[in-house]
């Protein structure tokens, strides 16, 4: 037991990429270290995010591939839908125990069950009470559901990448990433696929015009969008299901997707009884992702934050805490620069500032390339892809946009220049792998 009388120096309530990637580091320092999971170790990004997502998309890539150089490579492939679900599962089932004994040793202790804030150093597990000096907060968030009647008809995201066949018609609700990124896989799988969106805009967080590029390629491809659809009613009939939206309009289909989005789970948590503050958007916090009771901290997706709630986000912050629990460091949080990224095809990438945020600002240059003018993007066949490049008044780079195949790689090279400050003598020492895409970026910077 540690020094101060409580049985842990550090509780974590949940076990995703908020918690157990400074958990294990903390512990294995010497810190008394416990987390509290409900659910699978290792939280959404492994289980039914992330890992599952990019392993599902993984043949789309491929025939898109294909169909660029079809005068290339002949012959025509098929996606197996249920084949790529197994390939899934086998990619991802094993993360829990992988992850967990990554904690176990550690040195960390998992404790299995429901934890609920009793006071601000004690957590009850279902019936079992658990003290700690410091405890963070880092439950992630859940897929929101319509308030509207036959809610319950609906699926989620989970549900999608646990289907074993892929419905012939699917309509999904909301233009946000899982919408964009599960339309485009299973249009490629050969579903029926209409969006009906909330508003006028996709990925609104994202460079529009690019945006407008991805939804242009999937309505060429059969996908079916409508704006502002106000989506009133799901009602079962028969086989299928009726979706009401709009003014009085109706459509039929096999299969609803609710992705309305994604809300902190702060329930049945006790924050209120201990006066943990927090709304809508998560939980809030002050620079040191401290919540309004002092020795109780929060990390990871259920915090109300700017920054994208991502899991390279929730990693940095618990990373942090671990820095701060350990006495490392007493600074206030820094956010790095955070890259974001949908996969659809192509894929739309962005880190720092975009376009959109300061098409009013003079003190910003911005300059757009046409990527195929690039001889590295002929080898590959693609048919569209530009990027946006910031410039701040000194001409260094504080943000990039890409839409193209390999958007996210390209982003990537870039993101040092924007995290660092660089300016052309710095990136003029920047020396790639020749040919490669980031030798390719880098020429038009």
């Amino acid at each position: 037991m540690p020094e101060n009388g409580y049985q842990y120096d550090v509780l974590y309530i949940g076990a995703g990429h908020g918690a157990f990637d400074g958990a294990a580091p903390l512990a294995a320092k010497g810190y008394k270290v416990g987390v509290i999971e409900v659910d699978k170790i290792g939280g959404t990004c492994p289980n039914r995010g992330c890992n599952a997502k990019i392993t599902l998309d993984a043949p789309v890539e491929l025939l898109r591939f294909q169909e660029r150089m079809q005068k290339v490579v002949s012959g025509d492939l098929t996606f197996n839908w249920t084949e790529n679900v197994k390939h899934e599962h086998e990619v991802i089932d094993g993360l829990p125990d992988f992850i967990s004994g990554l904690l176990t040793d550690s040195g960390v202790d998992i404790i299995n069950g429901h934890g609920k804030l009793v006071d601000a150093h004690t957590v009850d597990v279902d019936g079992t009470e658990k003290t700690a000096d410091k405890i963070v907060v880092a439950t992630g968030q859940r897929p929101h559901r319509l308030d509207i009647p036959g809610t319950e008809l609906a699926n989620d995201s989970t549900d999608f990448m646990a289907l074993t066949e892929l419905p012939q018609n699917i309509t999904i609700i909301g233009s946000g990433y899982i919408s964009m990124e599960f339309a485009t896989i299973a249009n490629a799988a050969g579903s029926d696929v209409t969006v009906l969106m909330h508003k006028d805009k996709a990925l609104r967080s994202f460079n529009q015009s690019y945006v407008e590029h991805v939804i242009e390629d999937l309505q060429k491809r059969g996908v079916k969008f409508v704006k502002n659809a106000n989506v009133t009613e799901f009602a079962k009939n028969g086989l299928q299901y009726t979706v009401s939206y709009g003014a009085g309009q109706t459509l039929e289909t096999d299969w609803i997707l609710d992705a309305s989005g994604r809300i902190p789970n702060v329930e049945e948590l006790g924050l209120e009884k201990v006066g943990v503050k927090y709304n809508e958007h998560g939980i809030e916090v002050n620079d040191h992702l401290q919540t309004s009771v002092d020795n109780i901290y929060a990390s990871g997706d259920v915090v109300d934050k700017k920054q994208p709630k991502l899991t390279p986000t929730a990693i940095y912050e618990t990373t942090y805490l671990m820095k701060l629990f350990s006495k490392e460091t007493n600074d206030p949080l820094v956010y790095p620069a955070i890259p974001s990224v949908v996969f659809t095809s192509p894929r739309i990438a962005q880190v720092g500032v975009i376009p959109d945020a300061v098409a009013d600002d003079n003190s910003y240059s911005v300059q757009e390339n046409d990527l195929l003018a690039g001889w590295y993007r002929l080898v590959t066949n693609e048919s569209y892809a530009k990027n946006t490049i910031v410039y701040d008044a000194k001409h260094k780079i504080v943000g990039a946009s890409e839409v193209s195949e390999r958007a996210d790689n390209a982003v990537n090279s870039i993101l040092p220049a924007i995290e660092f400050g660089w300016g052309e003598e710095e990136l003029s020492r920047l020396v790639y792998l020749f040919p490669s895409l980031e030798s390719d970026t880098k020429d038009l910077l």
